[in-house]
């Protein structure tokens, strides 16, 4: 059965739809549309699923930790109240109140709203089928071979050569949605990767098994 392997993008969301080695690149214009793609066995998002009300996340903690000098790109999530607000100003006093002083970055701020969409389709009870994953994960620590930045040309030739082996990329990249940018595509695509090591129960997970306020997994997988 297929499993689908998404990334934001721009306001909208780049999947990987995997079936065996052929994937194909979905361009979906929000979570709903997501969630919406038929007879899928897992989805696996790079995006925040599971948000704690007062401090960090131990999966973030130790997402940094295991990706060492590419740990930047584990942005830490906002805690829960902080979706209350579209302010930024406003989003850093929440921050500061909810975790006795932690201000909340520009660049988790730019999380919010993917954030507050996905958990809002995302709905009641937990969808077991919808996983937290991060994609420097799947590709340092699982796919391997990946140690320069993505934007950089070597790192493009990386992930490339990562993912030959597991899917037909190369023919997904030619096929993709119109201006679908590589960087995001290719993340689309480990996210797949990692979706289809979920389904098969191979899947890798860092956290520290609590839940969060609507009784989501606190965790990222690869």
């Amino acid at each position: 059965m297929p499993v689908l392997g998404v990334d934001g993008w721009r306001g909208a969301w780049v999947g990987a739809l995997l079936d065996g080695r052929t994937v194909t690149l979905l361009a979906l214009p929000d979570a709903a549309a997501v969630l919406a793609v038929p007879d899928v066995e897992v989805v696996a998002i790079d995006m925040p699923i599971g948000l704690s009300d007062d401090g960090a996340r131990a999966c973030d903690v130790q997402a940094k930790k295991l990706l060492g000098s590419a740990g930047s790109s584990v942005f830490p999530a906002p805690v829960r109240p902080v979706l209350a607000t579209d302010d930024y100003a406003e989003a850093r006093r929440i921050s500061v109140a909810a975790t006795c002083g932690t201000s909340l970055s520009a660049q988790a701020f730019q999380l919010v709203k993917p954030i507050r969409a996905l958990d809002g389709a995302l709905g009641d009870p937990p969808r077991c089928d919808v996983v937290e994953v991060h994609p420097e994960l799947a590709f340092r620590r699982g796919l391997g071979g990946v140690t320069d930045p993505k934007n950089s040309a070597r790192g493009l030739a990386q992930r490339l050569a990562a993912l030959r082996p597991v899917m037909d990329v190369d023919a997904a990249l030619l096929a993709a949605p119109p201006r679908v940018p590589a960087v995001d595509a290719l993340d689309a695509c480990a996210a797949a990767w990692s979706a289809r090591r979920l389904a098969d129960g191979t899947a890798e997970c860092v956290g520290d098994g609590s839940l969060d306020a609507r009784a989501r997994p606190m965790r990222i997988c690869w």
